[in-house]
């Protein structure tokens, strides 16, 4: 599918997500029936989507295992629907979303004209496009024929950079991945960042690693299928895809391990164009930066120089029939989704259900949500606003988090292993930090793009051709703070270190996270764990490398940055060594800033629900037998339900710089010091299992 060049792709790179990496931002998916019932919200099932008691397994010992103590009865009762790769209290959350997306998008269609620009209009469009299902019948391959056949035109190896360039025009990304976002050391202005890419399987482990090996084969059997469906024969058919895979196994051999891109220094590499142009000369920059729309800017970002002076000889001396083969089938597998039945069809077999375990394709408007929300999704998103989230919901938000600055402040001020010189600068960062809550204050302007009932792949083309053009325009110019990189209805919440902020969308500001008629412990251990593990990421192993204007420069003591690297340390170590399935451990130095953003989560909030009861002591009482501290560590239990296909957990292993909820949901929990004195071992244990006394925050 076609690579997101919005706001959220900035967030797979240098932003920090609460939540795994949504896969439907590359491969279209979830589902399942929500509504709203006496004023609770439920699922189809009939279970609560929020806190509750029904949920856990009494019986289970917590310290042996707390995620089972907190989860059992709701993870037998709740098993994976077949149009799903997993499911959980997000997923729950977010089907409640799609059908009240629907519900607007539906009522956006029955009233949109031809021609209109309105918000509603362009969504009413969009959504009547990827529903006519017999127009996208009728056109079969004919919405990819025009850019293979000026491929199949290329006769010289200079004429290829040019096909590369109009394809990233229109948000195809062969090779390279291009985007601006601010400058990570002169965080005012918007630079052109350039990063390797041009992979079709997730990322790099998938074409060298052995335990990949069978979605390899897959993968062989996936591509010739799709070139034999759009018209090769079987035989040549056969020979493009070896020359296909074997140029995507020398890109996956240049590229970085993810664990390495999360490094901000390493990944930032700043070149003057001249500079760029001596050192890769087969990537013509200044070409490309006219093609793109960015012919003033003086300088670019590299993440990986290396990767790009591969490239750079791939274009030099590969030969000219690979390179070809490689370009068609970067355009045809990113048009797959967007084609008839049988393109999408074999598409969904390889990518959802192979790669991630889903079994069966969700309903056709799901998909339409989807894809508006990915290519328009502020349209959409300033519809859901009006409809769905009230200032009573703002005003709660911005008081859990005045409280919980205040919990901040004397948090930095009490660590007994950070000098008061580091102190004092972290201070000065958090003086400047800020939270944006629902949605912009300005959502952004789509009039200009060209919307038809009946162009579904032309349709996502030129919204993507409107984002790349638009990213383009601002290079070199001052960052507009109030941007957002999540549209409203989005089930998430991130940390930007160069804006030096948290973004929390209205889509997560419900139950199971936040929820008005819940009492505070639960409401703590939800959405007030979401915050502070967004707060914690200013300061995890990459995000303490940005100081107070967004910038990465070292402003920590080289004592101080010896101690804070023993306690994260610790954190990865103890991650590293848990196996997820047999033969798949987790990554420890990949998850360290999420397991660290945890940690910060469970504690920070933690202190901030004590000084809200000291503050309330009528409020310190038990609910269904549990106390408040209780409470509040079982709801941190219970957002972290869920179950997953085998497929997508090896996937997420490999890719994801978070932990699978199971451990999310327990590990940081047992490492706070207050909760052996919350629950006792029912089968005597001393200590509970993952206790390894690990405090960084």
């Amino acid at each position: 599918m076609f690579p997101t060049v919005s706001g959220k792709s900035l967030n797979i790179i240098r932003s920090y997500c609460f939540e795994s990496l949504d896969p439907s931002k590359f491969y279209i998916i979830f589902p399942y029936e929500s509504m709203e019932k006496d004023g609770r919200q439920i699922n189809v099932s009939g279970n609560e989507i929020g806190f509750s008691k029904s949920y856990m397994d009494l019986s289970v010992d917590p310290y042996e295992d707390f995620y089972n103590y907190c989860n059992k009865k709701w993870l037998e009762s709740n098993p994976i629907p077949p149009d799903k790769p997993s499911w959980g209290a997000f997923l729950q959350l977010r089907e409640m979303n799609l059908l009240r997306l629907k519900e607007i998008a539906e009522e956006c269609a029955s009233i949109c004209s031809e021609t209109g620009t309105s918000n509603r209009d362009l969504v009413g469009r969009f959504y009547k496009s990827v529903m006519n299902t017999s127009e996208i019948e009728k056109r079969k391959f004919d919405p990819v024929k025009p850019y293979i056949g000026r491929i199949d035109s290329v006769n010289e190896t200079d004429e290829i950079f040019k096909e590369i360039i109009d394809l990233h025009r229109v948000g195809i990304f062969p090779l390279f991945i291009s985007m601006s976002a601010g400058d990570e050391k002169n965080s005012s202005v918007y630079a052109l960042y350039l990063y390797q890419g041009g992979l079709t399987l997730p990322n790099r482990d998938y074409y060298l690693e052995e335990k990949f090996a069978d979605v390899r084969a897959y993968y062989k059997e996936y591509v010739v299928k799709a070139l034999s469906m759009f018209g090769l024969d079987h035989e040549k058919s056969e020979r493009e895809a070896s020359l296909i895979i074997d140029f995507e196994t020398s890109l996956a051999e240049a590229s970085r391990k993810n664990e390495d891109l999360r490094d901000a220094e390493k990944n930032y590499n700043k070149f003057q164009i001249e500079q760029f142009c001596e050192e890769y000369k087969s990537l013509d920059l200044k070409k490309y930066l006219s093609g793109i729309g960015v012919p003033g800017t003086e300088y670019v970002i590299l993440g990986q120089p290396e990767f790009f002076r591969h490239i750079s000889g791939v274009m030099e001396k590969d030969d000219l029939h690979r390179l070809k083969a490689y370009l068609k089938w970067a355009v045809l597998n990113s048009f797959m989704p967007l084609l008839h039945q049988e393109a999408e069809d074999l598409h969904f077999d390889m990518f959802m259900r192979k790669i991630m375990g889903q079994r069966e394709k969700e309903e056709r408007w799901k998909k339409a949500i989807r894809v508006i929300d990915e290519n328009i999704g502020e349209a959409l998103g300033q519809l859901y606003m009006e409809k769905y989230f009230g200032e009573e919901s703002r005003k709660r938000m911005d008081t859990m988090i005045r409280d919980i600055r205040e919990v901040f402040i004397e948090k930095i001020r009490s660590l007994e292993w950070m000098s008061d010189t580091t102190k004092e600068k972290a201070l000065q960062k958090f003086s400047k930090f800020r939270a944006k809550i629902g949605g912009p204050a300005k959502f952004r302007d789509y009039s200009s793009i060209e919307v038809l009932e009946d162009d579904f792949a032309g349709n996502v083309l030129r919204a993507n051709h409107f984002e790349v053009e638009r990213q383009a325009k601002r290079v070199g110019q001052e960052v507009d703070r109030e941007e957002w990189g999540m549209t409203p209805s989005t089930v998430n919440a991130y940390f930007d270190p160069t804006k030096n902020e948290i973004v929390f969308p209205a889509g997560i500001i419900q139950p199971p996270f936040f929820d008005p008629k819940a009492d505070d412990p639960v409401n703590y251990g939800g959405i007030g764990g979401v915050i502070c593990h967004e707060i914690t990421h200013g300061y995890d192993d990459q995000g303490r490398r940005y100081d107070q204007d967004g910038n990465i420069r070292d402003w920590w003591t080289e004592e101080d940055s010896v101690r804070f690297m023993e306690r994260a340390k610790m954190i990865s170590d103890l991650y590293g060594n848990l196996e997820v399935l047999p033969g798949f451990k987790l990554n420890g130095n990949l998850t360290l800033g999420e397991n660290i953003a945890d940690f910060g989560g469970v504690s920070i909030s933690f202190a901030a629900l004590q000084k809200h009861l000291e503050k309330h002591p009528e409020l310190r009482k038990e609910i269904d037998g549990f106390t408040p501290e209780q409470r509040f560590f079982i709801s941190w239990g219970q957002i972290w339900r869920q179950n997953s296909r085998e497929e997508i957990s090896k996937m997420l292993i490999s890719i994801d710089p978070h932990s699978p909820g199971k451990f999310r949901g327990v590990i940081p929990v047992q490492n706070h010091p207050e909760f052996k004195k919350a629950f006792k071992s029912s089968k005597g244990l001393e200590k509970p299992l993952y206790d390894r006394s690990i405090t960084i925050w």
